[in-house]
C-alpha cells in the first residue's frame, strides 16, 4: 500500500515565497484564503525560515527539500503538487536530486518542527 501526500509545500507556504512577508497579490491575499491564518502565522514563518536555512545548508531551496523530505518515506509512491508554470514544475522536480538527509539533518528538521 502506498501514499499520495497532497500539499506537501502548504499552500505554498514551503516555497520560500513568504519568508520575508506576505507578497502583494499572492495567493494569500486572495479572499477566501486560508493559507495566512495556517500557515504564515509568525511562529510558524520562524519555523520555515529555520527550515530554509536547513535546505540552504544542504543545497536545495526550501521547496525541493520539502519535498524530499516527504519522498524520503517508503511508503509514499507520489507527492501532488500545484505548480502554475513550467518553471515551478521543473524545480520541483530537481527535488530529487538530493532525497538522502543525515541523520543530523532529520534531528535538525524534527526539532525545528517540534519547536
Amino acid at each position: 500500500m502506498g501514499c499520495i501526500c497532497y500539499s506537501p509545500l502548504a499552500q505554498g507556504a514551503l516555497t520560500g515565497r513568504y519568508l520575508d512577508g506576505i507578497p502583494e497579490g499572492s495567493r494569500a491575499t486572495k479572499k477566501g484564503s486560508t493559507i495566512g491564518g495556517r500557515y504564515l502565522t509568525e511562529d510558524k514563518l520562524v519555523k520555515i525560515r529555520a527550515l530554509d536555512r536547513v535546505a540552504g545548508a544542504r543545497g536545495q531551496s526550501l521547496a525541493r527539500m520539502a519535498l524530499a523530505w516527504v519522498l524520503r518515506r517508503k511508503e509514499v509512491t507520489s507527492v501532488l503538487i500545484g505548480a502554475s508554470s513550467v518553471a515551478q514544475l521543473e524545480d520541483n522536480v530537481k527535488a530529487l536530486d538530493n532525497l538522502a538527509f543525515s541523520p543530523e539533518e532529520l534531528a535538525e528538521i524534527e526539532g525545528i518542527l517540534k519547536g
